[in-house]
């Protein structure tokens, strides 16, 4: 049990030093240039790359459901090992 304490309190620890880092890089990069303002005439290409991603990732994940239910993955016959 003493082993699974230390997994979790080290996992925790590891996270919130992540929340820590990610918060100060948030923070500072809205100092550095002219902040968010900036950034504005790149969102409509990380909007349609994200929405690429989606895309993409939703039809994968038809397709793999698809296959699956119509029988695509199964056997053809008995393993002869």
């Amino acid at each position: 049990m003493r082993k699974h304490a230390v997994v979790l309190g080290l996992a925790f620890l590891g996270l919130a030093a992540f929340a820590v880092f990610a918060g100060w890089a948030f923070f500072a990069a809205s100092e550095i240039g002219g902040g968010w303002a900036e950034l504005g005439p790149i969102w409509p290409y990380v909007v349609g790359g994200v929405a690429v991603v989606a895309a993409l990732a939703g039809f994968l994940m038809w397709l793999a459901f698809y296959s699956a239910n119509h029988g695509y993955d199964d056997r053809m016959d008995e393993d002869r090992w």
